[in-house]
């Protein structure tokens, strides 16, 4: 009987359940679906629209160039991408992520090592930064290797770094520069090689439809934030305000759009896809839970695309 009892004690040990040492609690690997979960595919669709909004302005003058559009995409895509990984990889170190109420991200979740999260985010930067190389040396505008660089680096310092700017309130400046200004006058620029009105209107839009995207994500963890360390726009602005704001940046892309619609047949239609944006403000507006915001989150994400491409066609086909 001692025997057995021996061998039952060695065997409790070696194993780490209870009557032997405390074992470490395994952690789930990353799936293939935990990686794409973490490049936000719902968030791709702000890379999407200015590429079309930017090539249908290059087209007013019959410069669209079908390379060139897509060289334009991939750079805003995976751009997009990188961003949200270095986000994922800078969030989870700080140990911002432990607060959050959404989906588990990569690095916080403890499913994916940090430095290989880092390292997918630098080899989409990469893509991205090939991309925009072949655009420069296709159209030899070599300057606007600086403007690469610039985003590149706003992209990781937006959460990365000792100071990220993300973390005082100036996402909203990064996301309407960027993903709007830049990525929609960028692709028309290379296509149409100059800059037109309605292609700084469009641009101006999809920056607001992007802050508004970002606006509502950030609400939905306002507390979490606060508890985090992390001034985002929306806990400096408060949850009745920065829901305000929020229906603001969504709402202020149609006041734009009648500039199209005066100048322009066939503009007026894009008016229908509210029928995204409506919803998208109110449930954004009057949310009371997690789920309710990620839902608004989502509207807000495809009534963007919507806009933009029902603005796009317009341009393409009913000039």
């Amino acid at each position: 009987m001692a025997t057995s009892r021996t061998k039952s004690s060695r065997s409790s040990k070696k194993s780490g359940r209870p009557g032997g040492r405390p074992g470490k609690t395994p952690v789930r690997k990353a799936t293939v679906s935990d990686w794409i979960s973490g490049a936000r595919p719902r968030t791709l669709t702000l890379a999407v629209a200015p590429v079309a909004l930017g090539s249908a302005a290059a087209s007013e003058t019959n410069r669209f160039d079908w390379p060139l559009a897509v060289l334009c995409l991939v750079v805003a895509l995976f751009l997009q991408i990188g961003v949200n990984y270095a986000n994922d990889y800078s969030d989870g170190i700080r140990g911002t992520d432990k607060y959050r109420v959404g989906p588990a991200r990569l690095t916080g979740g403890g499913v994916a090592n940090p430095r290989i999260v880092r390292n997918v985010s630098f080899a989409s930067f990469a893509v991205a930064a090939a991309a925009g190389i072949a655009v420069i040396v296709i159209t030899q505008f070599w300057w606007m290797a600086l403007v690469g660089a610039a985003c590149v680096v706003a992209a990781w310092f937006y959460t990365g770094g000792k100071r990220p700017y993300g973390y005082n309130a100036m996402g909203e400046i990064f996301v309407f520069v960027f993903f709007g200004l830049v990525a929609t006058l960028g692709t028309e620029f290379v296509q149409r090689h100059q800059l037109s009105e309605a292609g700084w209107i469009m641009a101006i839009m999809i920056g607001l439809f992007s802050c508004g995207v970002l606006m509502i994500n950030n609400i939905r963890d306002i507390d979490q934030d606060r508890q985090a360390g992390k001034r985002t726009l929306a806990v400096v602005l408060g949850q009745r305000l920065s829901r305000v704001v929020y229906a603001l940046f969504l709402g202020l892309p149609y006041v734009l759009l009648v500039y199209f619609a005066f100048l322009y047949f066939g503009a007026g239609y894009v008016y229908f896809s509210a029928i995204l944006t409506a919803p998208a403000i109110l449930i954004g507006v009057t949310a009371k839970t997690p789920p309710e915001m990620i839902l608004a989150l989502k509207l807000s994400s495809f009534s963007a695309l919507l806009f933009s491409l029902a603005l796009a066609a317009v341009l393409f086909f009913l000039l």
